[in-house]
Protein backbone atom coordinates (compact mmCIF):
# COMPACT_ATOMS: atom_id res chain seq x y z
CA UNK A 1 0.00 0.00 0.00
CA UNK A 2 1.77 3.41 -1.34
CA UNK A 3 0.57 6.42 1.27
CA UNK A 4 -1.42 9.35 -0.10
CA UNK A 5 -1.64 12.87 0.20
CA UNK A 6 -4.53 12.10 1.84
CA UNK A 7 -3.50 10.39 4.43
CA UNK A 8 -2.53 13.38 6.41
CA UNK A 9 -4.26 11.65 9.37
CA UNK A 10 -1.39 8.62 9.70
CA UNK A 11 1.70 11.51 9.01
CA UNK A 12 1.00 14.51 11.40
CA UNK A 13 3.06 18.02 10.84
CA UNK A 14 4.24 16.44 7.21
CA UNK A 15 3.27 19.60 5.34
CA UNK A 16 2.06 20.00 2.38
CA UNK A 17 2.82 17.96 -0.89
CA UNK A 18 3.06 14.08 -1.98
CA UNK A 19 4.86 11.22 -0.41
CA UNK A 20 7.42 9.88 -2.75
CA UNK A 21 5.83 7.80 -5.09
CA UNK A 22 9.28 5.22 -5.29
CA UNK A 23 7.53 4.04 -1.61
CA UNK A 24 6.65 0.88 -3.58
CA UNK A 25 10.04 0.17 -4.05
CA UNK A 26 11.41 0.31 -0.42
CA UNK A 27 13.19 -2.83 0.87
CA UNK A 28 14.02 -2.36 4.36
CA UNK A 29 16.15 -4.11 6.89
CA UNK A 30 14.96 -6.83 9.15
CA UNK A 31 14.56 -10.50 8.93
CA UNK A 32 10.92 -10.99 7.25
CA UNK A 33 10.80 -14.32 8.92
CA UNK A 34 10.38 -12.96 12.52
CA UNK A 35 7.12 -11.48 11.82
CA UNK A 36 7.52 -7.74 11.79
CA UNK A 37 11.18 -7.35 12.43
CA UNK A 38 11.19 -5.31 15.77
CA UNK A 39 11.43 -5.73 19.71
CA UNK A 40 8.52 -8.11 20.81
CA UNK A 41 8.43 -6.31 24.32
CA UNK A 42 9.18 -3.10 25.98
CA UNK A 43 12.26 -5.46 28.37
CA UNK A 44 13.91 -6.10 25.38
CA UNK A 45 13.44 -2.45 23.90
CA UNK A 46 14.88 -1.44 27.31
CA UNK A 47 18.26 -4.05 26.78
CA UNK A 48 18.63 -2.37 23.64
CA UNK A 49 18.24 0.65 25.18
CA UNK A 50 21.40 -0.05 27.08
CA UNK A 51 23.67 -1.17 24.21
CA UNK A 52 22.30 1.62 22.00
CA UNK A 53 23.44 4.50 24.19
CA UNK A 54 26.58 2.80 24.68
CA UNK A 55 27.50 2.71 21.52
CA UNK A 56 26.12 5.99 20.05
CA UNK A 57 28.75 7.75 22.07
CA UNK A 58 27.06 11.16 22.28
CA UNK A 59 24.14 12.62 24.37
CA UNK A 60 22.05 12.42 21.53
CA UNK A 61 20.92 8.74 22.10
CA UNK A 62 20.43 9.07 26.38
CA UNK A 63 18.47 12.14 25.16
CA UNK A 64 16.28 9.78 22.90
CA UNK A 65 15.08 6.71 25.57
CA UNK A 66 15.33 10.19 27.88
CA UNK A 67 12.06 11.26 26.25
CA UNK A 68 10.77 8.13 25.29
CA UNK A 69 10.82 7.24 29.19
CA UNK A 70 9.09 9.88 30.18
CA UNK A 71 6.17 9.35 27.51
CA UNK A 72 2.91 8.13 28.96
CA UNK A 73 0.86 5.44 27.40
CA UNK A 74 -1.58 7.62 25.79
CA UNK A 75 1.05 9.37 24.00
CA UNK A 76 2.61 6.36 22.53
CA UNK A 77 -1.06 5.48 21.52
CA UNK A 78 -1.93 8.64 19.80
CA UNK A 79 1.38 9.26 18.20
CA UNK A 80 2.55 12.44 20.23
CA UNK A 81 5.70 10.46 21.45
CA UNK A 82 6.81 9.49 18.03
CA UNK A 83 6.33 12.97 16.61
CA UNK A 84 8.30 14.58 19.85
CA UNK A 85 11.16 11.93 19.00
CA UNK A 86 11.56 12.71 15.20
CA UNK A 87 11.06 16.04 16.24
CA UNK A 88 13.83 16.36 18.11
CA UNK A 89 15.47 13.80 16.04
CA UNK A 90 15.40 16.08 13.47
CA UNK A 91 16.15 19.19 14.78
CA UNK A 92 19.61 17.87 16.48
CA UNK A 93 20.61 16.46 12.86
CA UNK A 94 19.35 19.97 11.42
CA UNK A 95 16.85 18.19 9.12
CA UNK A 96 14.14 19.92 7.73
CA UNK A 97 11.41 17.14 8.32
CA UNK A 98 11.20 12.95 8.55
CA UNK A 99 8.74 10.47 7.78
CA UNK A 100 9.45 7.07 9.02
CA UNK A 101 7.55 3.89 7.75
CA UNK A 102 7.46 0.26 8.39
CA UNK A 103 8.71 -1.82 5.74
CA UNK A 104 5.01 -3.18 5.30
CA UNK A 105 3.79 0.40 4.67
CA UNK A 106 2.66 0.96 7.87
CA UNK A 107 3.40 5.16 9.18
CA UNK A 108 5.37 5.21 11.96
CA UNK A 109 6.10 8.93 12.78
CA UNK A 110 6.28 11.91 11.44
CA UNK A 111 6.92 15.31 11.58
CA UNK A 112 8.16 18.32 9.10
CA UNK A 113 8.39 18.56 5.10
CA UNK A 114 8.13 15.60 3.33
CA UNK A 115 11.32 13.55 2.80
CA UNK A 116 13.03 13.14 -0.51
CA UNK A 117 16.13 10.86 0.76
CA UNK A 118 15.26 7.31 2.03
CA UNK A 119 17.73 5.59 4.16
CA UNK A 120 17.09 1.90 5.94
CA UNK A 121 16.64 1.20 9.31
CA UNK A 122 16.81 -1.34 11.91
CA UNK A 123 13.83 -3.35 13.00
CA UNK A 124 12.37 -3.31 9.41
CA UNK A 125 11.75 1.16 9.44
CA UNK A 126 12.38 3.19 6.51
CA UNK A 127 13.59 6.73 6.92
CA UNK A 128 12.22 9.27 4.36
CA UNK A 129 14.23 12.99 5.18
CA UNK A 130 14.41 16.20 4.16
CA UNK A 131 18.04 16.91 4.45
CA UNK A 132 19.27 20.53 4.40
CA UNK A 133 21.89 21.68 1.76
CA UNK A 134 24.94 21.49 4.50
CA UNK A 135 23.68 17.43 5.15
CA UNK A 136 23.50 16.96 2.21
CA UNK A 137 27.55 17.88 1.61
CA UNK A 138 28.04 15.89 4.51
CA UNK A 139 25.95 13.06 3.30
CA UNK A 140 27.69 12.62 0.07
CA UNK A 141 31.32 12.94 1.35
CA UNK A 142 30.08 10.15 3.54
CA UNK A 143 29.13 8.03 0.49
CA UNK A 144 25.29 7.91 2.05
CA UNK A 145 26.55 4.29 3.58
CA UNK A 146 25.98 2.70 6.69
CA UNK A 147 23.43 4.00 9.77
CA UNK A 148 24.61 6.68 12.28
CA UNK A 149 24.47 5.93 15.69
CA UNK A 150 21.46 8.26 16.67
CA UNK A 151 19.47 6.97 13.87
CA UNK A 152 20.14 3.05 15.60
CA UNK A 153 18.91 4.81 18.70
CA UNK A 154 16.06 6.59 16.75
CA UNK A 155 15.13 3.34 15.61
CA UNK A 156 15.14 1.48 18.83
CA UNK A 157 12.66 3.66 20.53
CA UNK A 158 10.50 4.14 17.97
CA UNK A 159 10.36 -0.44 17.79
CA UNK A 160 9.28 -0.07 21.38
CA UNK A 161 6.69 2.44 20.92
CA UNK A 162 5.38 -0.13 17.93
CA UNK A 163 5.36 -2.60 20.41
CA UNK A 164 3.88 -0.54 23.12
CA UNK A 165 0.99 0.45 21.00
CA UNK A 166 0.89 -3.03 19.96
CA UNK A 167 0.61 -4.24 23.52
CA UNK A 168 -2.02 -1.62 23.80
CA UNK A 169 -4.30 -2.58 20.90
CA UNK A 170 -4.24 -6.43 22.24
CA UNK A 171 -5.19 -5.23 25.76
CA UNK A 172 -7.85 -2.97 24.36
CA UNK A 173 -9.04 -6.19 22.67
CA UNK A 174 -8.75 -8.34 25.69
CA UNK A 175 -10.95 -5.88 27.55
CA UNK A 176 -13.84 -5.37 25.03
CA UNK A 177 -13.31 -9.32 24.78
CA UNK A 178 -13.74 -9.56 28.41
CA UNK A 179 -16.60 -7.06 28.67
CA UNK A 180 -18.20 -9.04 25.98
CA UNK A 181 -17.85 -12.22 28.01
CA UNK A 182 -19.56 -10.74 31.19
CA UNK A 183 -22.46 -9.46 29.03
CA UNK A 184 -23.03 -12.31 27.71
CA UNK A 185 -22.54 -14.36 31.08
CA UNK A 186 -24.98 -11.84 32.49
CA UNK A 187 -26.97 -12.39 29.59
CA UNK A 188 -27.58 -16.22 30.07
CA UNK A 189 -27.69 -16.36 33.50
CA UNK A 190 -30.73 -14.15 33.32
CA UNK A 191 -32.13 -16.04 30.71
CA UNK A 192 -30.85 -19.42 32.92
CA UNK A 193 -33.12 -18.12 35.84
CA UNK A 194 -36.09 -17.62 33.67
CA UNK A 195 -36.60 -20.75 32.06
CA UNK A 196 -35.53 -22.50 35.56
CA UNK A 197 -38.40 -20.80 37.10
CA UNK A 198 -40.97 -22.23 34.66
CA UNK A 199 -42.01 -26.07 35.74
CA UNK A 200 -44.22 -26.79 33.30
CA UNK A 201 -42.46 -28.79 30.84
CA UNK A 202 -44.78 -27.42 27.60
CA UNK A 203 -44.48 -23.99 28.45
CA UNK A 204 -40.71 -24.34 28.94
CA UNK A 205 -40.06 -25.73 25.51
CA UNK A 206 -41.01 -22.66 24.47
CA UNK A 207 -39.64 -20.35 26.72
CA UNK A 208 -36.19 -21.89 26.20
CA UNK A 209 -37.07 -21.17 22.34
CA UNK A 210 -37.75 -17.93 22.27
CA UNK A 211 -34.94 -16.87 24.72
CA UNK A 212 -32.24 -18.68 22.20
CA UNK A 213 -33.32 -16.99 19.33
CA UNK A 214 -33.42 -13.42 21.42
CA UNK A 215 -30.23 -13.92 23.07
CA UNK A 216 -28.56 -14.45 19.57
CA UNK A 217 -30.37 -12.05 17.98
CA UNK A 218 -31.61 -14.85 15.04
CA UNK A 219 -34.21 -14.86 13.01
CA UNK A 220 -35.29 -18.08 13.10
CA UNK A 221 -35.36 -20.98 15.66
CA UNK A 222 -36.20 -25.26 16.32
CA UNK A 223 -36.13 -27.20 19.18
CA UNK A 224 -35.96 -31.02 19.72
CA UNK A 225 -36.70 -33.90 22.64
CA UNK A 226 -35.45 -36.88 22.30
CA UNK A 227 -38.88 -39.30 21.97
CA UNK A 228 -39.23 -42.57 23.36
CA UNK A 229 -38.39 -43.75 19.92
CA UNK A 230 -34.71 -42.37 20.72
CA UNK A 231 -35.25 -39.87 17.65
CA UNK A 232 -34.97 -36.18 17.78
CA UNK A 233 -38.70 -34.78 17.68
CA UNK A 234 -40.01 -31.29 16.89
CA UNK A 235 -40.89 -29.45 19.68
CA UNK A 236 -41.19 -25.83 18.36
CA UNK A 237 -40.15 -23.61 15.71
CA UNK A 238 -40.12 -19.77 15.13
CA UNK A 239 -39.64 -18.20 12.21
CA UNK A 240 -40.04 -20.44 9.69
CA UNK A 241 -40.65 -24.33 9.55
CA UNK A 242 -38.27 -27.16 10.54
CA UNK A 243 -37.52 -31.25 10.22
CA UNK A 244 -40.31 -32.90 12.03
CA UNK A 245 -37.98 -35.62 13.54
CA UNK A 246 -33.72 -36.00 13.15
CA UNK A 247 -32.04 -39.70 13.88
CA UNK A 248 -29.76 -39.48 16.76
CA UNK A 249 -26.50 -41.67 15.64
CA UNK A 250 -25.21 -44.35 17.65
CA UNK A 251 -21.95 -42.75 18.37
CA UNK A 252 -23.64 -39.46 19.29
CA UNK A 253 -23.15 -35.83 17.61
CA UNK A 254 -19.73 -34.83 16.96
CA UNK A 255 -18.98 -31.56 16.13
CA UNK A 256 -18.85 -31.64 12.22
CA UNK A 257 -22.18 -33.79 12.61
CA UNK A 258 -23.57 -30.89 14.25
CA UNK A 259 -22.66 -28.38 11.78
CA UNK A 260 -23.45 -30.78 9.37
CA UNK A 261 -26.97 -31.32 10.54
CA UNK A 262 -27.38 -27.57 11.51
CA UNK A 263 -27.67 -26.83 7.71
CA UNK A 264 -30.36 -29.43 7.03
CA UNK A 265 -32.69 -28.52 10.17
CA UNK A 266 -34.13 -25.47 8.19
CA UNK A 267 -33.43 -26.05 4.45
CA UNK A 268 -34.12 -22.75 3.52
CA UNK A 269 -32.17 -21.03 6.25
CA UNK A 270 -28.54 -18.92 5.18
CA UNK A 271 -26.44 -19.71 8.20
CA UNK A 272 -27.40 -21.95 10.96
CA UNK A 273 -26.19 -22.90 14.54
CA UNK A 274 -26.53 -25.57 16.78
CA UNK A 275 -25.48 -27.35 19.90
CA UNK A 276 -26.51 -30.28 21.49
CA UNK A 277 -28.57 -30.14 25.16
CA UNK A 278 -27.00 -32.91 26.86
CA UNK A 279 -28.69 -35.41 29.71
CA UNK A 280 -27.17 -35.94 33.81
CA UNK A 281 -24.48 -37.95 34.15
CA UNK A 282 -23.73 -37.89 30.19
CA UNK A 283 -26.27 -40.27 29.14
CA UNK A 284 -26.27 -38.48 26.05
CA UNK A 285 -28.00 -35.99 24.22
CA UNK A 286 -31.94 -35.37 25.09
CA UNK A 287 -32.75 -32.37 23.00
CA UNK A 288 -31.38 -30.28 20.24
CA UNK A 289 -31.22 -26.71 19.95
CA UNK A 290 -31.43 -24.94 16.53
CA UNK A 291 -31.02 -20.83 15.47
CA UNK A 292 -30.69 -19.29 11.81
CA UNK A 293 -29.77 -16.48 10.50
CA UNK A 294 -28.35 -13.84 12.66
CA UNK A 295 -29.74 -10.32 12.31
CA UNK A 296 -26.93 -7.48 11.32
CA UNK A 297 -27.32 -4.52 9.77
CA UNK A 298 -27.18 -5.81 5.76
CA UNK A 299 -29.53 -8.51 6.68
CA UNK A 300 -28.55 -11.60 7.87
CA UNK A 301 -25.25 -12.98 8.72
CA UNK A 302 -23.29 -15.82 10.06
CA UNK A 303 -22.59 -17.37 13.93
CA UNK A 304 -19.08 -16.34 15.43
CA UNK A 305 -17.42 -18.60 17.43
CA UNK A 306 -18.49 -15.97 20.63
CA UNK A 307 -22.07 -17.24 20.06
CA UNK A 308 -21.60 -21.07 19.52
CA UNK A 309 -19.76 -20.32 23.47
CA UNK A 310 -22.75 -18.88 24.44
CA UNK A 311 -25.49 -20.63 22.89
CA UNK A 312 -23.44 -23.57 24.46
CA UNK A 313 -23.88 -22.20 27.75
CA UNK A 314 -27.34 -21.29 27.09
CA UNK A 315 -27.72 -24.95 26.29
CA UNK A 316 -26.75 -26.33 29.84
CA UNK A 317 -29.01 -24.34 31.40
CA UNK A 318 -32.04 -25.71 29.63
CA UNK A 319 -30.82 -28.98 30.19
CA UNK A 320 -30.98 -28.18 33.94
CA UNK A 321 -34.17 -26.54 33.01
CA UNK A 322 -35.52 -29.82 31.15
CA UNK A 323 -34.43 -32.30 34.13
CA UNK A 324 -36.17 -29.78 36.71
CA UNK A 325 -39.56 -29.92 34.83
CA UNK A 326 -39.23 -33.65 33.94
CA UNK A 327 -38.86 -34.12 37.76
CA UNK A 328 -41.79 -31.86 38.29
CA UNK A 329 -43.92 -33.92 35.90
CA UNK A 330 -42.78 -37.13 37.36
CA UNK A 331 -43.72 -35.94 41.01
CA UNK A 332 -47.08 -34.66 40.18
CA UNK A 333 -48.21 -38.03 38.72
CA UNK A 334 -46.39 -39.96 41.58
CA UNK A 335 -48.55 -37.97 43.45
CA UNK A 336 -51.48 -38.25 41.66
CA UNK A 337 -50.90 -42.05 41.28
CA UNK A 338 -50.82 -42.04 45.53
CA UNK A 339 -53.82 -40.52 45.56
CA UNK A 340 -55.26 -42.98 43.46
CA UNK A 341 -53.98 -45.46 45.38
CA UNK A 342 -55.14 -44.21 48.69
CA UNK A 343 -58.63 -43.48 47.09
CA UNK A 344 -58.65 -47.93 45.96
CA UNK A 345 -57.26 -48.55 49.29
CA UNK A 346 -60.14 -46.73 51.39
CA UNK A 347 -62.38 -48.76 48.86
CA UNK A 348 -60.34 -52.02 49.87
CA UNK A 349 -61.04 -51.31 53.44
CA UNK A 350 -64.71 -50.84 52.81
CA UNK A 351 -65.12 -53.64 51.05
CA UNK A 352 -63.73 -55.87 53.79
CA UNK A 353 -65.94 -56.35 57.02
CA UNK A 354 -65.07 -53.28 60.59
CA UNK A 355 -65.98 -57.05 62.37
CA UNK A 356 -67.16 -60.58 61.61
CA UNK A 357 -70.44 -61.57 63.01
CA UNK A 358 -71.45 -64.31 65.32
CA UNK A 359 -73.57 -67.01 63.81
CA UNK A 360 -76.06 -68.62 66.42
CA UNK A 361 -73.30 -70.99 68.43
CA UNK A 362 -70.60 -70.40 65.79
CA UNK A 363 -68.07 -67.44 66.49
CA UNK A 364 -66.20 -66.03 63.45
CA UNK A 365 -63.25 -63.47 63.11
CA UNK A 366 -61.13 -62.12 60.23
CA UNK A 367 -57.78 -60.65 59.29
CA UNK A 368 -56.31 -59.37 56.62
CA UNK A 369 -52.51 -57.87 55.57
CA UNK A 370 -52.11 -56.53 51.82
CA UNK A 371 -48.36 -56.80 50.73
CA UNK A 372 -48.65 -52.76 49.46
CA UNK A 373 -51.70 -50.08 49.96
CA UNK A 374 -54.12 -52.27 47.81
CA UNK A 375 -53.86 -56.04 47.93
CA UNK A 376 -55.39 -59.32 45.88
CA UNK A 377 -56.69 -61.25 49.43
CA UNK A 378 -60.34 -60.68 49.79
CA UNK A 379 -62.79 -62.13 52.74
CA UNK A 380 -66.01 -61.27 54.13
CA UNK A 381 -69.80 -62.38 55.45
CA UNK A 382 -72.38 -63.13 52.89
CA UNK A 383 -76.32 -63.46 53.79
CA UNK A 384 -77.60 -66.82 52.38
CA UNK A 385 -81.50 -67.79 52.53
CA UNK A 386 -83.21 -67.81 56.22
CA UNK A 387 -80.76 -67.38 58.45
CA UNK A 388 -77.95 -69.04 56.97
CA UNK A 389 -73.95 -67.17 56.66
CA UNK A 390 -71.31 -67.89 54.33
CA UNK A 391 -67.95 -66.89 55.22
CA UNK A 392 -65.21 -66.43 52.13
CA UNK A 393 -62.09 -66.36 51.83
CA UNK A 394 -60.60 -65.34 48.05
CA UNK A 395 -57.35 -64.71 46.48
CA UNK A 396 -56.67 -62.99 43.47
CA UNK A 397 -53.51 -63.72 40.76
CA UNK A 398 -51.22 -60.82 41.52
CA UNK A 399 -50.87 -57.79 43.53
CA UNK A 400 -51.32 -54.41 43.47
CA UNK A 401 -53.57 -52.20 41.42
CA UNK A 402 -54.67 -54.96 39.05
CA UNK A 403 -55.70 -57.27 41.41
CA UNK A 404 -57.43 -54.88 43.74
CA UNK A 405 -60.29 -54.14 41.25
CA UNK A 406 -60.88 -58.01 40.47
CA UNK A 407 -61.31 -57.83 44.19
CA UNK A 408 -63.92 -55.39 43.50
CA UNK A 409 -65.62 -57.08 41.13
CA UNK A 410 -65.44 -60.11 43.24
CA UNK A 411 -67.41 -58.76 46.06
CA UNK A 412 -69.97 -57.18 43.50
CA UNK A 413 -70.91 -60.68 41.56
CA UNK A 414 -70.89 -61.96 45.12
CA UNK A 415 -73.57 -59.64 46.90
CA UNK A 416 -75.59 -59.52 43.63
CA UNK A 417 -75.84 -63.57 43.31
CA UNK A 418 -75.67 -64.94 47.02
CA UNK A 419 -76.54 -61.94 49.09
CA UNK A 420 -80.14 -62.64 50.74
CA UNK A 421 -82.58 -60.12 48.17
CA UNK A 422 -86.35 -59.09 47.93
CA UNK A 423 -88.25 -59.99 45.33
CA UNK A 424 -92.32 -58.42 45.83
CA UNK A 425 -91.59 -57.75 49.26
CA UNK A 426 -90.90 -61.46 50.31
CA UNK A 427 -87.19 -62.81 51.45
CA UNK A 428 -86.12 -65.02 48.67
CA UNK A 429 -82.26 -65.88 49.48
CA UNK A 430 -79.83 -68.01 47.47
CA UNK A 431 -78.56 -71.21 48.51
CA UNK A 432 -74.63 -72.31 48.23
CA UNK A 433 -74.78 -74.26 44.91
CA UNK A 434 -73.16 -75.86 41.86
CA UNK A 435 -75.13 -73.49 39.79
CA UNK A 436 -74.60 -70.69 40.90
CA UNK A 437 -70.83 -71.18 41.32
CA UNK A 438 -71.43 -71.55 37.73
CA UNK A 439 -72.70 -68.22 36.91
CA UNK A 440 -70.20 -66.88 39.41
CA UNK A 441 -67.83 -68.47 37.33
CA UNK A 442 -68.67 -66.93 33.98
CA UNK A 443 -69.01 -63.72 35.16
CA UNK A 444 -65.44 -63.59 36.05
CA UNK A 445 -64.70 -64.86 32.62
CA UNK A 446 -66.15 -62.35 30.62
CA UNK A 447 -64.93 -59.31 33.11
CA UNK A 448 -61.39 -60.32 33.70
CA UNK A 449 -58.18 -60.89 31.34
CA UNK A 450 -57.14 -64.30 30.25
CA UNK A 451 -54.13 -64.66 32.89
CA UNK A 452 -56.56 -63.46 36.37
CA UNK A 453 -58.26 -65.73 38.04
CA UNK A 454 -60.05 -66.05 41.67
CA UNK A 455 -58.99 -68.92 44.10
CA UNK A 456 -61.61 -69.12 46.60
CA UNK A 457 -63.46 -71.01 49.24
CA UNK A 458 -66.81 -70.80 50.92
CA UNK A 459 -68.26 -71.90 53.80
CA UNK A 460 -71.93 -72.24 54.53
CA UNK A 461 -72.91 -72.26 58.11
CA UNK A 462 -76.87 -73.01 59.32
CA UNK A 463 -76.60 -72.17 63.06
CA UNK A 464 -80.51 -73.85 63.47
CA UNK A 465 -78.95 -77.29 63.27
CA UNK A 466 -74.79 -77.15 62.89
CA UNK A 467 -75.01 -77.67 59.61
CA UNK A 468 -71.41 -76.39 57.63
CA UNK A 469 -71.37 -77.02 53.58
CA UNK A 470 -68.03 -75.94 51.78
CA UNK A 471 -67.04 -75.24 48.28
CA UNK A 472 -63.39 -75.25 47.57
CA UNK A 473 -62.93 -73.34 43.92
CA UNK A 474 -58.95 -74.01 43.89
CA UNK A 475 -58.25 -72.62 46.79
CA UNK A 476 -55.80 -73.85 49.39
CA UNK A 477 -57.21 -76.58 52.05
CA UNK A 478 -59.14 -75.33 54.31
CA UNK A 479 -58.34 -76.61 58.02
CA UNK A 480 -60.48 -78.43 60.28
CA UNK A 481 -59.23 -79.20 64.36
CA UNK A 482 -61.10 -81.47 65.80
CA UNK A 483 -61.27 -80.94 69.19
CA UNK A 484 -58.86 -83.65 70.34
CA UNK A 485 -56.40 -81.65 68.18
CA UNK A 486 -56.97 -83.99 64.75
CA UNK A 487 -56.53 -82.20 61.66
CA UNK A 488 -58.43 -82.63 58.80
CA UNK A 489 -58.18 -80.40 55.27
CA UNK A 490 -60.52 -79.64 53.16
CA UNK A 491 -59.79 -80.14 49.55
CA UNK A 492 -60.65 -78.40 46.35
CA UNK A 493 -63.90 -79.33 44.53
CA UNK A 494 -63.55 -77.15 41.72
CA UNK A 495 -61.18 -74.70 39.36
CA UNK A 496 -60.31 -71.21 40.38
CA UNK A 497 -62.81 -69.02 39.44
CA UNK A 498 -62.32 -67.20 35.73
CA UNK A 499 -60.10 -70.00 34.50
CA UNK A 500 -62.20 -71.96 32.37
CA UNK A 501 -65.65 -70.93 31.30
CA UNK A 502 -66.85 -74.30 31.32
CA UNK A 503 -65.31 -75.25 34.80
CA UNK A 504 -68.07 -77.39 37.16
CA UNK A 505 -68.29 -77.36 40.76
CA UNK A 506 -69.14 -79.27 43.57
CA UNK A 507 -70.71 -78.50 47.41
CA UNK A 508 -69.29 -81.04 50.02
CA UNK A 509 -70.98 -81.16 53.54
CA UNK A 510 -68.70 -80.86 56.59
CA UNK A 511 -69.93 -82.05 60.13
CA UNK A 512 -68.30 -79.43 63.33
CA UNK A 513 -68.81 -80.31 66.79
CA UNK A 514 -68.33 -78.00 69.52
CA UNK A 515 -65.03 -76.94 70.18
CA UNK A 516 -64.21 -77.32 66.45
CA UNK A 517 -61.92 -75.15 64.93
CA UNK A 518 -62.04 -74.08 60.80
CA UNK A 519 -59.26 -72.19 59.89
CA UNK A 520 -59.39 -70.39 56.07
CA UNK A 521 -56.59 -68.56 55.17
CA UNK A 522 -54.50 -67.18 51.83
CA UNK A 523 -51.44 -68.89 50.38
CA UNK A 524 -49.35 -65.37 51.97
CA UNK A 525 -49.38 -67.34 55.16
CA UNK A 526 -47.70 -70.91 54.23
CA UNK A 527 -45.46 -69.60 51.13
CA UNK A 528 -44.20 -66.66 53.62
CA UNK A 529 -40.21 -67.41 53.04
CA UNK A 530 -37.58 -67.25 55.49
CA UNK A 531 -33.68 -66.25 55.51
CA UNK A 532 -32.87 -69.61 54.25
CA UNK A 533 -35.98 -69.90 51.57
CA UNK A 534 -38.02 -71.96 53.60
CA UNK A 535 -41.65 -71.93 53.54
CA UNK A 536 -43.71 -71.65 56.28
CA UNK A 537 -45.69 -74.27 55.03
CA UNK A 538 -48.88 -76.26 55.83
CA UNK A 539 -48.12 -78.94 58.23
CA UNK A 540 -46.19 -76.03 60.48
CA UNK A 541 -49.47 -74.28 60.38
CA UNK A 542 -51.32 -76.94 61.62
CA UNK A 543 -49.27 -77.75 64.45
CA UNK A 544 -49.47 -74.46 65.28
CA UNK A 545 -53.51 -74.55 65.32
CA UNK A 546 -53.15 -77.59 66.70
CA UNK A 547 -51.72 -76.65 69.53
CA UNK A 548 -53.86 -73.08 70.10
CA UNK A 549 -56.92 -74.32 69.71
CA UNK A 550 -58.69 -73.90 72.38
CA UNK A 551 -57.32 -70.09 72.70
CA UNK A 552 -59.75 -67.47 72.20
CA UNK A 553 -59.63 -66.70 68.41
CA UNK A 554 -58.63 -63.15 68.20
CA UNK A 555 -55.69 -64.36 70.36
CA UNK A 556 -54.94 -67.43 67.30
CA UNK A 557 -55.12 -64.47 64.61
CA UNK A 558 -52.66 -62.43 66.32
CA UNK A 559 -50.49 -65.42 67.25
CA UNK A 560 -50.39 -66.18 63.52
CA UNK A 561 -49.39 -63.03 62.83
CA UNK A 562 -46.70 -62.98 65.28
CA UNK A 563 -45.54 -66.03 64.12
CA UNK A 564 -45.42 -65.77 60.47
CA UNK A 565 -43.47 -62.55 60.97
CA UNK A 566 -41.16 -64.20 63.09
CA UNK A 567 -40.25 -66.92 60.38
CA UNK A 568 -39.92 -64.35 57.95
CA UNK A 569 -37.53 -62.49 60.12
CA UNK A 570 -38.14 -59.45 58.84
CA UNK A 571 -38.26 -59.51 55.02
CA UNK A 572 -40.49 -57.70 53.88
CA UNK A 573 -43.77 -59.56 53.00
CA UNK A 574 -44.14 -61.08 49.45
CA UNK A 575 -47.76 -61.87 49.41
CA UNK A 576 -51.22 -60.74 50.92
CA UNK A 577 -52.10 -62.38 53.94
CA UNK A 578 -55.76 -63.34 55.16
CA UNK A 579 -56.84 -65.47 58.22
CA UNK A 580 -61.08 -66.44 59.18
CA UNK A 581 -61.29 -68.43 61.98
CA UNK A 582 -64.61 -70.34 62.82
CA UNK A 583 -65.62 -72.03 66.07
CA UNK A 584 -68.21 -74.04 67.08
CA UNK A 585 -69.21 -73.32 70.37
Amino acid sequence: MQPHSDDREDLPHHGSGAVLQHLSRRTGGGDRASGRGFVTSPAAGAAQASESTSAAGTGLGAELWRLAAEAETAEWESGAAQTRLVSHWCRSQGLAGAQIYHRDGGPVAAWGVLGTRERSLEHGLILYYAATDDTARDEEGAGGQGNRPEEHDLAGVLAIGLRLRELADELKDRKFQDNYNVVTLEAVYDVGLAITSTLNLDELTEEILLRAVSLLDARRGAFYLLDEEDRLSLAGTIGGGAREAIDVPSAGFDEAGIEALATGVMPDAEHSLAVPIEGDGGSGSVGLLVVADKESRTGVGPFVASDHRALSLFANQAAIALTNAKLHRQALEKERLEREVELAAEIQRNILPAEMPSVGCFETVGWSRPSRQVGGDYYGSLRFAGSRRGLVVADVTGKGMPAALLVSTLDSALRLLVDDCRLGGAAVGAELSPELFDRLNKHIVESSASNRFITLILTEIDPRNRAVRYLNAGHNPGLLVRGNGEVTPLLASGLPLGLLPTASYRVEPLEMGPGDLLCLYSDGITECESLDGEEYGQERLEDFLSLRRERPLSEIVDAIDADVRRFGAGLPQGDDQTVVLIRCG
